[in-house]
């Protein structure tokens, strides 16, 4: 998350938990820096692409191994994407380049996560480089509606969030259902499990991006008539 004291915030009902707040508290005691927390999620967000895309690779149990351990990654890239704006307002610090590891390291784990995911068993390519885009334009639309002067746009469906949970339970689901338990829709190729997760955050990121479209030109001639 951006890092500062004024900083317009994805809204996240997590950050009121009183675990996380002792922890912020924690990490920020203990010389943590928001930007250090940053680079972490970005290291958690690329290894959870790789275990997802590792999966094509091993036999089982070693695939479902690497599901589970994808969800993991996954979630542990969130914490601290959470974490990392909580301490900054504990240190009360503003980086120069707050904003460079606020949005870079989450550009990189949309990719390879989605991406990751996209190579997974049962996954496919051109669909998760498709999600990996339309989660980058989501943001580009965000970052642009900022950059012009308006508020941050965070609305869905398959925002970050929503778009990591799917990734997370479609995960944890190939590693623990029985395969008998996992459907295969024949289309143009068969279709898994996390393709059509893919598929399903592709639908929702393109809607988002047309609604965060209109909601940051609404905003801007509100305040530019």
């Amino acid at each position: 998350m951006t890092q500062g004291e004024s900083i317009d915030r994805r809204p996240l009902a997590s950050r009121k938990l009183a675990i996380w707040q002792y922890a912020a508290r924690l990490l920020a005691k203990r010389g943590i820096t928001p930007n250090f927390i940053s680079a972490l999620s970005m290291v958690f967000g690329v290894g959870s692409g790789i275990a997802l895309g590792c999966t094509t690779l091993v036999p089982e149990p070693w695939w479902r191994l690497l599901f589970v351990a994808g969800a993991v990654l996954t979630q542990l890239r969130l914490l601290c994407n959470m974490l990392d704006g909580m301490v900054a307002m504990e240190q009360h610090s503003a980086s120069p380049v707050g904003e460079l590891y606020n949005e870079i390291p989450d550009r990189v784990s949309d990719t390879a996560t989605l991406v990751g995911l996209g190579f997974a068993l049962g996954g496919n390519p051109t669909l998760g480089f498709a999600a990996a885009l339309l989660a980058m334009f989501t943001a580009y639309i965000r970052a642009m509606g900022k950059a012009a002067g308006g508020p941050q746009q965070f609305c869905g469906p398959m925002s970050k969030p929503q778009r990591m949970f799917t990734v997370t339970v479609t995960a944890l689901y190939c590693g623990l259902a029985p395969v008998a338990w996992q459907p295969v829709v024949a289309a143009w190729q068969p279709l898994g499990v996390p393709a059509l997760a893919l598929a399903l955050i592709c639908v929702g990121a393109a809607l988002a991006s047309v609604r965060r479209l209109g909601r940051a030109a609404r905003a801007l001639r509100a305040e530019k008539p």
